[in-house]
């Protein structure tokens, strides 16, 4: 078996393999985002600094907290904080030092070479909906997940021409007792997909379990050399970290793989009412999370993110595709540049409980707006829907298919010969039309992004095929995706290995479904 080299991997089949792959259904995977449109900064140098300072005033002033961790504590006293119990008081360009040892970006390795992502610079990696307890779809409704849900996600991510990467939770699997179903999740990461993952993070013993599976998949010396897993640690907000999510975030620091540090913001509830405010917490949040990480191993690889919704006053739920959310995406955004960071936020959010007009209005507000303020890893991409509580079927085509707009709209215009259509211009003249000019003829199939999922026939036609509404047509399309889908091929004796390492993990401890 070869550890390293995930093109002949994938190749080692056998013939069962290669005779799949040849029957197999064509389908495309659009290379990550590489932006060629400027972003949206909507703070000025004065805004910028002054909530540098205050974010810097909160850490030494106020500190934060590091609970349930004692060896955390002891990482802070040898670097030069002052500990008072779990408080942690931070000097004053203490964390920004040692942010400045995580790297600018970083390439996540998939098995399939092919589909290996750029995380930072000018890019945007897509990765789908992550959490949610229940699914929907347009036949059974709202339920909770299974396990079999789960695979079906990550098959419909597998075939999803604009989705760059698998996630991770991309639905939580009720029926599996919750000490294990880590377990499957990964392997059907690993096994049904050839996109990147994300690891565990609700145990530092599950994230020592996706360490040992990806060195399964990879090889030891190849996880140790290369980031091969994103992993999601979120902050309880306001200024906590407790010790599950930075057991796992010393779990994978310490094996070179990278984390997302993610304040997890409800505006009026975790974070101030204002702007500024919450972007101070944010900054303050994120700069004791990623300087921590890099206590653990200076030069680990990790994401500034930022979780941003509001609450609605009224009834205290959140809410989605606000202008308070874009101002603080936007300004957060700034914030992780300066400290030369990869920046993680946005996502297809909505509070609606149907892919409906609410959903599309929110999803669209919340993608454009991750697109414009220079996002690098956007987690929720496609399939949330009730303030993610639901993974939905239909969401997730949905969305999915939206996906192509961000690619396209990062393209920018193109300036070149052809761009400029001078030829065309010309052939055609006053008085003329484009259809039959050789521009057009040279160009037609690619000059316009065409949704795969939209209806845009003539009414008569529309009416005779039944009056198909969006989410009948995503209904429609996800059962072809899942009918069409083919595992891609896995070396035997990976899958082999994989399959009794959850078998053998599963048997070593009881069922827990708490």
């Amino acid at each position: 078996m070869n550890d390293t080299g995930a093109g002949r991997r994938v190749r080692g089949g056998g013939g069962a393999t290669r005779r799949a792959e040849r029957t197999a259904v064509s389908f495309e995977t659009a290379k990550f985002i590489e932006r060629n449109i400027p972003n949206f900064e909507i703070l000025n140098e004065e805004a910028l600094q002054i909530i540098e300072w205050n974010a810097e005033t909160v850490l030494e002033e106020i500190g934060v907290n590091f609970v349930e961790n004692p060896a955390a504590l002891q990482r802070w006293r040898d670097a030069g904080a002052d500990v008072k119990g779990e408080r942690v008081h931070i000097p004053r360009g203490l964390a920004r030092k040692l942010c400045s040892t995580a790297p600018s970006s970083f390439t996540q390795h998939a098995r399939n070479p092919l589909r290996n992502v750029e995380i930072g610079g000018r890019n945007l990696v897509l990765a789908p909906v992550y959490g949610p307890p229940f699914v929907r779809d347009a036949d059974g409704g709202r339920r909770y997940a299974t396990i079999e849900d789960f695979r079906n996600f990550v098959k419909l991510g597998y075939m999803s021409k604009w989705l760059h990467h698998s996630g991770g939770t991309v639905c939580e699997p009720t029926d599996i007792a919750v000490n294990k179903r880590h377990l499957d999740m990964l392997h059907a990461h690993m096994t049904l997909s050839d996109k990147p993952f994300m690891g565990s993070v609700t145990a530092p013993e599950r994230a020592a379990d996706s360490v040992a599976m990806a060195k399964i998949l990879f090889g030891d010396a190849f996880v140790d050399q290369n980031t091969v897993m994103t992993s999601l640690i979120n902050i309880n907000s306001p200024m906590t970290f407790d010790g599950i999510m930075m057991g796992a975030l010393e779990v994978y620091a310490q094996a070179n793989q990278a984390a997302i540090v993610s304040p997890f913001i409800v505006g009026g509830a975790m974070a101030p009412v204002t702007v500024a405010g919450t972007l101070t917490q944010v900054l303050a949040e994120v700069l004791a999370g990623v300087s921590y990480s890099q206590l653990v191993r200076a030069g680990a690889p990790v994401i500034a993110g930022a979780f941003v919704t509001s609450i609605d006053m009224n009834s205290g739920a959140p809410t989605f595709g606000t202008p308070e959310a874009a101002h603080i995406t936007y300004g957060t955004g700034q914030l992780v540049r300066r400290l030369g960071l990869p920046y993680r936020s946005a996502g297809a959010f909505c509070g609606s409980k149907l892919p409906d007009a609410q959903a599309a209005y929110e999803s669209a507000n919340s993608l454009n707006m991750g697109l414009l303020a220079g996002v690098n890893f956007m987690l929720h991409a496609c399939g949330w829907l009730e303030g993610g509580l639901v993974s939905s079927y239909e969401k997730f085509v949905m969305d999915a298919d939206q996906l192509g707009t961000l690619h396209h709209l990062a393209q920018g215009i193109h300036m070149d010969t052809n761009g400029q259509a001078m030829d065309a211009l010309r052939e055609v003249g006053p008085g003329g039309h484009f259809l039959g000019c050789e521009h057009t003829q040279s160009n037609f199939k690619t000059a316009f992004w065409r949704s795969d999922l939209f209806d845009y026939k003539p009414f008569e036609t529309w009416a005779e095929e039944g009056s198909r509404d969006t989410q009948t047509l995503a209904a429609e399309r996800v059962k072809k995706m899942l009918g069409d889908y083919v595992q891609p091929a896995l070396d035997e004796g990976k899958q082999e290995e994989l399959d009794a390492y959850v078998v053998t993990r599963k048997a070593a401890m009881p069922d827990m479904f708490v």
